[in-house]
């Protein structure tokens, strides 16, 4: 891709603006009850907070949970209301919550992530990496994730409102959402404040790579089961205990060892086993079940039932509870008969010269749980690659590509 002056300009403030906001620690944690789930958080909702007063948008405001509103008044009258949602948490995956980017150009060699620990991006192991040979691109120093999930769109958004506040061309209504804790089971976007988005339609702009064009996602929903067993001392334990381990066991061998995440791709779903704990006396199961059909979501359901009343069945002296919740909704479930954020989207791309890669995206995105509550929102990409790992990558020239399609869409809906 050629970059104009104009374009290198351009990605000189986004990756400002990038590294800024990085530098600001905002990782998730699951174990936590509360939203948002990490105090570190408040501390990028604050600063986007102070910055979207300081540009002038209206109705600015932060509600109890981290969930970050604002609206910039159209000047289009008769324009749909545009709705935009990012995350602003980081993902957990047992890295640093620090992250130190740079901006490194390819030229088809390895990368040395980080020298002091030996951590390479080896072109041979990393083929994704092919196709942005001379190109820049964001990286890790191999310590931890990189952000552009979602620190990316934050950038985007932030940097078009500068934009549109400063030179003013015509415009729609538009809502921003900065939401927390996408990344442990959208969270944020459960709670948001609806009558604080009121908007038409939406738009993440998470993940995947350039030209990624996602309005379906998993159906999903979380299964808790608990176990209680029989104690009792080993030396008069026969006939009298039950242990919770083997019933938690026996219970989990029930499921299809073919129908998990590892052994499924495409538009197959999955019951995953996330999580297993025991001790002599209680044994937990944790499990996601995923369908991109609502049907079929409550097939597995039932498949997690049966399983659950067959183990009881076989061990009737101890106590095994199933809890099973909605996760959050394909967003192609929501749509309707209104494809109103498709058709402007599909025109924003091939304004932009963008093939769309229309994907199942095997995941699920704040849209999802918007879309769930009456929101219809689609997904597009970032631009970035490897997400949810040390190796996580964001080419600058996709990164811009990003930028310019959601102006776009601006543009258009002020038609």
């Amino acid at each position: 891709m050629t970059m104009s002056p104009a374009d290198h300009v351009l990605a000189d403030r986004l990756v400002d603006r990038f590294f800024r906001y990085l530098a600001v620690t905002s990782q998730s944690d699951a174990s936590a009850t509360t939203v948002p789930s990490t105090p570190a958080q408040w501390d990028m909702i604050r600063l986007l907070e102070g910055e979207l007063r300081a540009m002038g948008l209206t109705e600015v405001h932060v509600s109890a949970h981290a969930c970050l509103t604002a609206r910039l008044p159209g000047t289009v009258a008769g324009a749909p209301r545009l709705g935009f949602c990012a995350h602003v948490d980081t993902v957990d995956v047992g890295l640093s919550p620090v992250i130190h980017p740079r901006r490194v150009a390819f030229t088809g060699g390895d990368i040395c992530l980080n020298e002091a620990l030996d951590i390479w991006f080896r072109r041979a192991e990393h083929p994704e990496l092919e196709p942005y040979v001379g190109q820049d691109l964001l990286v890790t120093d191999g310590t931890s994730v990189l952000g552009a999930d979602n620190k990316s769109a934050v950038t985007i958004l932030m940097d078009l409102m500068q934009m549109l506040t400063r030179d003013k061309p015509a415009h729609g209504d538009i809502v921003l959402a900065f939401v927390p804790d996408e990344e442990i089971g959208l969270r944020g976007a459960k709670v948001l404040e609806l009558d604080r988005f009121p908007v038409d339609f939406a738009y993440t702009i998470d993940s995947t790579e350039l030209g990624e064009f996602i309005y379906e996602t998993f159906n999903a929903a979380q299964v808790a089961i608990d176990i209680t067993g029989v104690t009792a001392h080993p030396i008069m334990a026969k006939g009298i205990m039950v242990n919770p381990a083997l019933v938690a066991a026996d219970l989990v061998n029930r499921f299809d060892p073919l129908d998990t995440p590892e052994h499924t791709e495409g538009r197959e779903g999955y019951c995953y086993v996330t999580g297993m704990s025991a001790n002599a006396n209680t044994a937990s199961i944790r499990m996601s079940i995923r369908d991109f059909e609502l049907d079929g979501l409550e097939a597995r359901k039932e498949i997690v039932r049966a399983a659950v009343a067959a183990t009881a069945a076989l061990h009737p002296r101890a106590k095994v509870e199933c809890r099973i919740e909605d996760n959050y909704r394909n967003i192609a479930s929501s749509l309707g008969n209104d494809r109103r954020c498709l058709d402007l989207l599909e025109r924003g791309f091939a304004d932009q010269g963008i093939t769309p890669k229309i994907i199942p995206l095997r995941g699920g995105t704040d849209g999802s749980a918007l879309s769930m509550r009456g929101i219809p929102t689609p997904n597009y990409f970032t631009g970035g690659l490897n997400f949810h790992s040390r190796f996580e990558f964001l080419p600058v020239p996709a990164f811009l590509v990003t930028y310019r399609l959601t102006q776009r869409l601006i543009e258009l809906a002020a038609q």
